[in-house]
């Protein structure tokens, strides 16, 4: 007969979570959803007076393979919304480790976020950075009601990307990945 060894027990156990009902205070939720950690991108379209209009999104995410689809979404009181909304051909770009002030640039209200910046049209017309880690020009495919954003649902008709480390944002600030392990 065979001797079980006692299960191993952490060194220290930690604290234990406390549970929160909604309704969540806003700030407590917010930082709660930053424990997980984001790419950065940056949405762009044209507005209805044929200005470039962007934001810099963190709410990116895969949907569907066939047909390609992607989902963004914006405050609906953000000053794009509208031009978002309205359909036309947009761009996502993901940035690269490097482009902090890019994404700050893009994530605030107010000033020229486009002044001094080289863009031009892509395939679909929507305005395109000229530096990201990668960028999908999309189709606007749907959008949702989601309290107090929409959700835009966008079909990819092309893409590029690069080599290079993402842009990470996470508990309220960017983020460099750690190395890769190598393999033995």
């Amino acid at each position: 007969m065979h001797a079980v060894a006692p299960p191993q027990v952490p060194a220290s156990t930690p604290e234990p979570l406390a549970t929160h009902h909604a309704p969540f205070d806003g700030r407590m939720f917010r930082q709660v959803l930053g424990l997980f950690p984001t790419g950065v991108t940056i949405v762009t379209t044209w507005d209805d007076q044929g200005r470039p209009v962007g934001a810099t999104v963190s709410s990116f995410n895969s949907v569907s393979l066939d047909p390609p689809l992607v989902l963004f979404s914006l405050a609906r009181n953000s000053a794009c919304c509208k031009a978002f909304a309205a359909g036309g051909a947009l761009a996502i770009h993901v940035l690269g480790h490097t482009q902090s002030a890019l994404s700050s640039r893009f994530a605030g209200g107010g000033g020229d976020k486009w002044a001094t910046l080289d863009y031009a049209p892509g395939e679909l017309g929507a305005p395109l950075l000229d530096d990201y880690l990668a960028s999908f020009e999309c189709k606007l495919f749907a959008q949702y009601p989601g309290g107090d954003h929409i959700i835009f649902v966008a079909e990819v008709d092309n893409l590029r990307f690069r080599d290079g480390e993402p842009l990470v944002f996470h508990a309220g600030g960017y983020r460099v990945l750690a190395a890769k392990d190598a393999c033995a």
